[in-house]
């Protein structure tokens, strides 16, 4: 039958059939995006998960210290700088061969790498706060070495391990059957800084770094871009200069963000001296990369306020600067909190502006100040990320759960003084 022999009903039919069908495809290819889309995102995350939990959690080796003051040349009144200096690592070897009297030269030194050299200054925090158990005898846990730490959560089932020899492994395995090893929660990961050794190696001095980061950038930023946005919106003539201005800043959100790195070390260090890797240096980076995205959105926020609010104000006689201040700001603000929200998680993300400018240094020590030297949560997991040890790509891992966790609280705490503001409204 020829579409000249159908009815017209007929063919009504067979148009609304394809175009039910075509929308049938659709809604499935869409479904199937978003699935793919949501599915990707917990294989990501999952995949995060499951080889970052394991780095908060840390492997300790309890054993009985005679805390020998005679040996460590210390008394109950000692002062912190000289139980500082006390021979910790020592007395702990001698617990060590005291436990085991038949131990060879070379037994002997394999014992010993099982202990993180952390283990010494450990005992000797311990000692700094608690002076009156000189010449007793404590439990205590040590703290373990990577490589043991490795074959303890991930290999002891396996039972494999690579570095770890025969008679290492023996000890590993009478010690974790009578329950001297174990794991317990990894407090070093947040309270120290970066170190060679990975066992010792945490996120509080990356922690800092970005936290005075991105508060440089966000005191720089926030007002600056707000105030070009209400300038261009409000009171800037209809001129071909400003016509280029305008068009600079939309194109300077489309710049590759390495660029503005190359800027802040041709600028802010060359020309102006500011100290490499340092919080200072890497917000001000850090803001020439965040305006653009800022005085977009806010320009886009103040056009959403009626024009009928700003014609009523100016009926009661109300001036420029008041309309501008008391009524379009205020209304226009959440939105400008919102574009702001994005700029912040952006530079939280950057890493390649900053390590044009010396954030990739390895820093050991927790910065106190905008001048200390310091690095930030993604260059260090990039650092950690680069490195061969086993231990340090699983605490990539748990530095990237730690930087999610940073980023979801403060836009938390951006989403809530939003909605405050608009409440207030």
């Amino acid at each position: 039958m020829t579409d000249s022999s159908l009815s017209t009903r007929q063919k009504v039919e067979r148009s609304l059939a394809r175009r039910r069908a075509t929308e049938t495809r659709f809604h499935a290819l869409g479904f199937m995006a978003v699935l793919f889309g949501l599915l990707s995102v917990v294989v990501l995350f999952g995949d995060i998960l499951l080889k970052g939990s394991s780095t908060f959690r840390q492997t300790v080796i309890v054993t009985d210290i005679h805390l020998d003051a005679q040996f460590l040349g210390l008394t109950p009144r000692s002062k912190e700088a000289h139980i500082r200096r006390a021979d910790f690592e020592g007395l702990i070897r001698q617990q060590l061969h005291a436990a085991m009297p038949t131990m060879t030269e070379d037994e002997a030194r394999e014992l010993h790498r099982l202990i993180s050299i952390g283990a010494a200054w450990q005992l000797s925090d311990w000692v700094v706060e608690n002076p009156q158990h000189l010449n007793q005898t404590i439990r205590f846990e040590l703290l373990a070495d990577h490589l043991v730490d490795q074959w303890f959560k991930h290999d002891r089932r396996k039972g494999i391990s690579q570095r770890l020899s025969d008679v290492q492994l023996s000890w590993l395995h009478e010690w974790a059957d009578s329950g001297q090893m174990y794991t317990r929660f990894n407090r070093l990961f947040f309270t120290h800084g970066d170190s060679q050794e990975p066992e010792l190696a945490g996120v509080r001095g990356a922690m800092m770094g970005t936290f005075l980061t991105l508060m440089v950038t966000l005191v720089l930023s926030f007002p600056i871009g707000i105030a070009t946005a209400i300038y261009l919106e409000q009171f800037a003539p209809a001129r071909q200069w400003i016509n280029l201005v305008e068009i600079n800043i939309n194109n300077l959100a489309a710049v590759p963000s390495i660029t503005f790195g190359l800027l802040g070390l041709a600028i802010f260090i060359n020309l102006f001296g500011v100290t490499r890797s340092t919080p200072l240096i890497g917000g001000l980076v850090l803001t020439l990369m965040a305006l653009p995205t800022i005085i977009i959105s806010a320009r886009a926020a103040i056009k959403s306020v009626p024009l009928s609010i700003q014609e009523a104000a100016y009926g009661l006689g109300a001036s420029k600067v008041q309309v501008v201040f008391h009524h379009v700001l205020p209304l226009a603000l959440p939105g400008m909190l919102t574009g702001t929200i994005l700029a912040m998680a952006q530079a939280l993300g950057a890493t390649a502006p900053l390590l044009l400018i010396g954030m990739v240094a390895f820093v050991v020590d927790v910065p106190n100040a905008i001048s200390d030297p310091s690095t930030v949560l993604p260059v260090q997991i990039f650092l950690w990320a680069d490195s061969p040890e086993r231990a340090f790509i699983e605490r990539t891992s748990g530095a990237i759960l730690v930087l999610l966790g940073f980023l979801i609280s403060m836009n938390t705490l951006a989403v809530l003084l939003r909605q405050r503001i608009e409440r207030r409204r």
